[in-house]
């Protein structure tokens, strides 16, 4: 069987299974999950592997699910990957009403592609086609909040790192893959959908940062107290009076919240938590700019005789998308799309721990517009099903068939070609180096 036939029958193979792919999407969307806690999404998760009759293994950062496809030979091994988690957005629609949880993210469309593609080259019999392995790989915690529960889980030992491809990385689960891949949604208002083949993204420093005083009544002996509260607005004040310092080219964000400012309105505020990340483009601009930040945000601590303290915690690295990797994807995404509705996107601002797995093996991580409304907002709602569930799909398996067929020639290339910035254990070095 030649390659373009089998790209037909997986294709026919993603179209018949339709019904099944909406149904775990919208299932999941119904029972949303924050990171770490992804038990009720992790299990249809493994449920439908075991349908399709595939052995999976469990427990990859606490909640992530991982199965293999192995081809007629084992050269290379793709993995396809799917968030398990969501966002806290109160206010959307399908919002959990304890936690506030929602897929306003729609990582529950990524699970149920990385779903469909299993389906279909389960049913459509192509594995003794290929010459390589697909691992299907449902990964937590790609959302880096909750910063405090994080990292108290991180203190009792349950993890290692705050991310959910950070900790798989730790733990070895991409050891035994060469290149790794997942698509994610986003918004437009072209009505064929749009397939943006992914551009580079900004890495980031989590920060925990908490100020001390010293309390006093608020009315009666403000002047025996240090104001915790106005140490902390005096920090960010700090750091609003260096943003002129930072370059375009750098493209740094820092966008703190209070957790807590007080605990009694008549009592000057004696401790205040926040956290906040440190973006920026690069590796060497987001040490420099951190250790800026956090001299502005100490000075506020000074200026009013709090004192502060800033704990740094290890978040993602910037995404680099391999270039030849990509250009395997646009073959297919244009045969699907169109030409006219493919393109690149400009570098992003946001961050992605797929940036952390870039560092070691080639990716690929396009967003596709099949939704509108803004990411994240509460009026994120997907709007074009074809694309989420059936378009997105058959680019995604066909650009897999792409690198594994014929001896995984394009696999082998990619590879060869790709220079690691970093392996495990010096990722691991790099990570617990952030303090």
């Amino acid at each position: 069987m030649d390659k373009a036939q089998l790209k037909q029958r997986v294709c026919e193979a993603i179209e018949a299974r339709r019904c099944d792919i909406e149904a775990l999407a919208n299932a999941i969307a119904q029972e949303p999950e924050l990171g770490f806690k992804e038990q009720k999404t992790s299990q249809k998760v493994k449920k439908a592997f075991e349908a399709l009759g595939m052995d999976c293994t469990d427990g990859w950062g606490i909640t992530g699910v991982k199965a293999r496809l192995k081809g007629k030979k084992s050269l290379r091994t793709v993995a396809l990957l799917g968030e398990l988690d969501a966002v806290i957005c109160r206010e959307h629609p399908q919002a959990d009403s304890t936690t506030g949880a929602a897929h306003s993210c729609g990582h529950n469309v990524q699970i149920a592609n990385m779903m469909a593609v299993a389906m279909a080259f389960k049913d459509a019999g192509i594995m003794d086609q290929l010459d390589g392995d697909v691992v299907f790989f449902a990964v937590p915690a790609e959302e880096y909040v909750e910063i405090d529960y994080r990292n108290k889980l991180r203190c009792e030992g349950q993890i290692r790192y705050l991310g959910g491809k950070q900790e798989i990385i730790g733990q070895g689960g991409f050891d035994d893959v060469d290149m790794a891949l997942q698509m994610h949604t986003n918004v437009t208002s072209n009505p064929n959908g749009y397939f943006g083949l992914g551009a580079s993204s900004n890495g980031f420093i989590g920060k925990l940062i908490e100020y001390r005083g010293v309390p006093a009544h608020a009315a009666c002996a403000p002047d025996q107290g240090v104001n915790a509260l106005n140490a902390a607005m005096m920090g960010v004040m700090g750091v609003n009076a260096i943003r002129e310092t930072f370059r375009d080219e750098d493209c740094v964000r820092f966008h703190p919240i209070i957790n807590s400012g007080g605990d009694l309105v008549n009592v000057i505020p004696d401790h205040v938590t926040m956290e906040s990340y440190v973006r920026a483009a690069n590796l060497e601009a987001l040490k420099r700019y951190n250790a800026a930040i956090n001299r502005a945000l100490k000075a506020g601590g000074d200026a009013l005789g709090a004192q502060c303290t800033v704990h740094d915690l290890p978040g993602y690295l910037p995404l680099r998308p391999d270039a030849d990797f990509r250009d395997v994807m646009r073959v297919n995404a244009e045969a699907v799309f169109g030409a006219e509705n493919v393109g690149l996107e400009a570098h992003s601002a946001g961050s992605t721990d797929m940036g952390d797995v870039s560092h070691l093996i080639p990716v690929v991580h396009p967003w596709v517009g099949c939704a509108e409304g803004v990411l994240h907002g509460a009026n994120y709602r997907l709007t074009n099903p074809e694309v989420a569930y059936e378009k997105v799909a058959k680019v995604l398996a066909m650009t897999i068939i792409d690198l594994l067929f014929d001896d995984a020639a394009k696999a082998e290339a990619i590879c060869q070609n790709f220079k690691p910035i970093l392996n495990r254990q010096t990722y691991c070095e790099f990570m617990d180096s952030v303090k």
